[in-house]
Parts: C-alpha cells; structure tokens; sequence
C-alpha cells in the first residue's frame, strides 16, 4: 500500500518495510496492522526495549516494586524518571482515548498472529538512561534534576506545540527532551544513538521480509545508517565514572575537614567550633527543608537535618537516602498504592498523594537541597578562618 509514512528497502535479496508512526495516532496503528497483513513478514521489529515493552503489556508492574531496595541500590533517580516519562505518557493516552503504545502493541499482536518472528530493536531505557547521565557534567545533571522535578507543576495540559512534536517524536525522547531542552548534548544519546541502535537491530533482524515499526523522527537516522557496520558494543557501554568522578566526593570531603584543621591551626579552636557548628546548622536546616517542603513525616524530617552534616562529608551517604529509608518505615506503601499509581501519575496532587511517588520525590528533593545547603555553607564557613 502506498503511504508516505511506509518506507521499503530493497537490500540483498531481503525486503524490509519501515513504518513511521505518530504516537498520538490511533491512524498510525491502524495502518501498522494493514502493512503487516499486507506484506506477512517473516520478522517484525518494534521500537521498544524488554522493560518498555513489559511496562505497556503489564499495566500492574509496579505491584512488585521493593521500594526499600530500590532506594538501598541508589536507582530512585531512574525509577522517577520512568515515572515522569510514563505520566506524560498516560496523559496523552487520556487525551487521544489511545492505549500507551497501541501501535507497537498492535504490531506484536498481528505479527505473532500470522507467526512472525517478535525482535524488540531498541536499546533498553535503562543504558539511555545511564549513558545520558554519565556523559552530563555536574551542573547539567543539576539542571537537568531541577527541571524534572519543575515539570511536575507545570500545566498538566498537554499544549499544541507538544502534540505536534509527538508526531515526530516518541514519548520517551519528548519527556526527557521537554526537561532537557536547555541541555542539546542529550540529543546525542537519547536520539542519534538509538538511530543507530535500531539501524543495526533493523538490519540484522531474521528472515527476508520484515516489517520495523518505530515514531517518525527516528525514520531518517535508520535510513542513513541501514546497513552500515555499527558498533553495538560502543552503544550499549555504559561509561565508567573518570579519575575526578570516582574520587571528586573524597576530595571534597577531604577539603572541608580540612578546612575545619585549618582553622582550628589558624584561628584556634574557638573558631573551628564555629566552623563545625555552622557546618551543621546550615546542611542541617536545608537537608530538612527539602523534607518539609513535601510534607515528609516529621521524624523523617528530623533523620535529615541530623544525618546531613554527617552524609555531606562522606561521599558514600546522602541525606535523601536517609529520608527515604526512615519515611518508608514510617509510612510504608500499600497495595492500594501500588494499584493507584497509573492514575496518580497523571496529575500533581496525585503524584504528592501516592506513598511511592512522594517517597521518591522525598529522596530527590532532599538530596537536592542539601547539596544546596552545602555551597551555602562553604562561604559562610571560611568567614572563621
């Protein structure tokens, strides 16, 4: 069928079809399955990952979420930003009345209906993720963490600018990109390479007819690269912290207790007291502001301010890692929580209301104010000296 969202590539003896969908399109499905009934391919390539592809078949995942452990392991950030991704995601759906996915869903449906092979082609979200925060300097992940936590009170509607942009682009790259936009080098990691990714997966897909499905922006990169030799090794290799990031923590910390050695060698004792003392008070007060701000419990309040003057000199530890463990004790999520939370995710006062959500947030938001308190508390410090 001729379409102008319908690409066909001739390439050794093997016929592959690409679709370029609108993610807001219930057209766009429709026309996935037509294409696939259509051509009967041996192969159907989709763009999602296993953890993207779970996460549109299997609406009640996050019932087996281990909050605790989630927090333990230090990957908060990421599960809010999946959080984030996937509330932009259902208010979209509410708006178009269309399943999240519908039409990579549907493509899998018709495909293993006529017994095609299933290849899920794109890289999984969580190496986006990582590579994208790996390759980020410290005050671009600082603005990058501001502007997640501020598109939770922007305008939940959903404006015309950014309908337009779902028809170009899929919702995991306009949710990161509608925080990131002060921030272009995301654009190498979250777009130009899974152009390449789902090139690669495209090209080296099984049998001689095959059917790729995947959003319209990406339909122009997998053009350009089909068939070149891509090194997927390189794109799935999540780098290593450098020698400053590895160490930048013990050095920082190393600093400031010598700047307390310093002064009390300097100034006497007298005033490495002070030092301290303001050290503790003002890492202290931030640490439980960003507590309070979220309405936390107040004896996680109290774990914050007390733990910060500790976990602000011990690049291990961190405040908001504090505040989550104690305010999950406290007010452990329920089930209901875990039932409620594809429908809290789509409005702020149901992001505040669930007990997952507001714990992560607790521990995003702790963790940013502390750090906050800390350059506060640096200048303030060295007026002792």
């Amino acid at each position: 069928m001729e379409n102008q969202n319908v690409h066909h590539i001739e390439r050794e003896g093997r016929r592959i079809t690409l679709i370029g969908t609108a993610h807001v399109s219930r057209e766009s499905a429709d026309l996935v399955e037509q294409v696939i009934a259509d051509e009967r391919p041996d192969t159907v390539c989709v763009e999602l990952c296993k953890p993207r592809y779970e996460a549109i078949r299997k609406q009640d995942q996050w019932r087996e979420t281990d909050i605790v452990k989630v927090i333990r392991e230090k990957r908060t950030s990421i599960l809010l930003s999946q959080l984030i991704m996937a509330s932009l995601q259902r208010k979209i759906a509410q708006k178009f009345n269309i399943t999240p996915g519908e039409e990579m869903l549907r493509a899998i449906s018709r495909g293993e209906e006529i017994g095609a092979r299933i290849v899920l082609a794109d890289r999984e979200i969580r190496v986006t993720l990582l590579r994208t925060w790996r390759m980020m300097g410290f005050w671009s992940k600082v603005n990058f963490l501001t502007e997640v936590l501020m598109s939770l009170f922007a305008s939940e509607e959903i404006t015309e600018e950014e309908i337009e942009k779902l028809k170009q682009h899929d919702v995991l790259e306009l949710a990161l990109q509608t925080v990131g936009d002060k921030l272009p080098g995301l654009k190498t990691t979250l777009i130009d390479e899974r152009d390449l990714y789902l090139a690669d997966s495209i090209g080296h897909a099984p049998g001689e007819r095959i059917v790729a499905v995947v959003g319209a922006g990406h339909v122009p990169g997998i053009l350009a690269h089909l068939g070149e030799d891509i090194d997927i090794e390189a794109l799935n290799h999540i780098p290593e912290k450098g020698i400053w990031g590895r160490f930048a923590g013990w050095f920082f910390s190393l600093a400031i207790v010598g700047l307390f050695i310093y002064g009390f060698v300097v100034s006497g004792s007298q005033a490495s007291l002070k030092m301290i003392t303001w050290w503790a008070a003002i890492t202290a007060s931030f640490s439980g502001l960003g507590a309070l701000i979220l309405l936390a419990h107040p004896l996680t309040i109290l774990a914050s301010a007390l733990s910060a003057p500790i976990t602000t000199l011990h690049p291990l530890l961190a405040a908001g890692w504090v505040a989550g463990l104690v305010e999950a004790s406290l007010r452990k999520p329920q089930v209901r929580d875990f039932l409620a939370l594809k429908d809290d995710i789509t409005s702020v006062r149901g992001f505040f209301r669930n007990k997952i959500t507001r714990l992560l947030l607790i521990v995003a938001v702790v963790n940013l104010t502390t750090s906050i308190g800390t350059f506060v508390a640096i200048p303030t410090i060295m007026r002792f000296l």
